[in-house]
């Protein structure tokens, strides 16, 4: 019996690199965007625009910090959090 010859390694990398490829567009692409989109409309934030924390808190915009926002849960309730801490931006408050 001939032994058998071995493939070319780059031929057997194709598989590989094609799935790395895939996984690109389907996974990485797409949550790059909707981050990028999420920290613009973060930049954009303004007084009185309602959003809603990592916590699940809902609060109004009072103040815009650096680094931070102020935040009104009720009446003389406020709080102060991270700019990444905000998951939902909400329709400006009509009040």
């Amino acid at each position: 019996m001939v032994p058998a010859q071995a493939g070319n390694p780059l031929n057997q990398m194709i598989p590989f690199a094609l799935m790395g490829l895939i996984f690109y567009f389907i996974v990485l692409l797409p949550e790059k965007k909707k981050k990028e989109a999420h920290n613009q409309s973060i930049a954009k934030l303004q007084k009185n625009d309602t959003v809603v924390t990592a916590g699940g808190i809902h609060a109004t915009v009072v103040n815009i910090k650096e680094k931070t926002l102020i935040l009104r849960i009720d009446d003389n309730v406020k709080i102060e959090v991270d700019r990444e801490a905000i998951t939902t931006i909400n329709a400006k408050n009509k009040d």
